[in-house]
């Protein structure tokens, strides 16, 4: 690719993420509810959170993204009382697409973000040992948001987690836990 070509390339990204924009920044809260998927130890266990966060007046903002899957390895006979919980900061970059300054319309994003990933076991038939583990971890993942009006609207989203650290105990290493997760939920902004 020729120079040239690179330089316009560059100057019409540095302009289109320039343009002005509606100066206005766009809260958001939203309730989910999803299925995680993927893991070593466990096959298609429920969960439920919370996302909350912010646009900019352009394409970037941020969330904090809360999530608890109880009964993630299995069940509370085999296992005792056993959770994961995450709690991440992200970025997000999200697109409007036929909306004018936040009306009804859709924007799909993508998100990245790192945080606390919090397993606990208690204890069960299967696996006797008691275990908790603070670990850090991370997540990306994406997905889109429809608006009907200026103020509710849906979202799903698909997001891969993985934690960055942790312990082997009982020969589960925790160390490479990682699952998918797709949730959806209502928007509120």
């Amino acid at each position: 690719m020729s120079r040239v070509i690179k330089l316009l390339i560059i100057t019409a990204t540095v302009a289109v993420i320039s343009a002005p924009t509606y100066a206005r920044a766009e809260g958001y809260v939203n309730p989910w509810a999803g299925v995680q998927f993927g893991s070593d130890v466990q096959n298609g266990r429920g969960g439920f959170g919370v996302n909350a966060g912010g646009m900019g007046a352009g394409i970037i903002g941020g969330e904090v993204s809360f999530g608890l899957s109880p009964s993630f390895f299995g069940t509370k006979t085999d296992f005792g009382n056993n959770t994961v919980l995450d709690l991440m900061g992200n970025v997000v970059v999200a697109v409007p697409i036929g909306s004018t300054h936040g009306t009804a319309g859709a924007r799909p994003y993508f998100t990245a973000g790192m945080g606390l990933i919090r397993t606990q076991i208690d204890g069960g038939n299967v696996f006797r040992v008691a275990s908790d583990n603070n670990q850090f971890g991370y997540n990306v993942g994406g997905g889109a948001m429809g608006f009907f009006n200026e103020h509710v609207g849906v979202r799903g989203d698909l997001r891969y987690l993985r934690t960055l650290n942790g312990d082997v105990v009982n020969g589960l290493d925790l160390g490479g836990f990682h699952f998918w997760r797709l949730a959806a939920g209502v928007v509120i902004r």
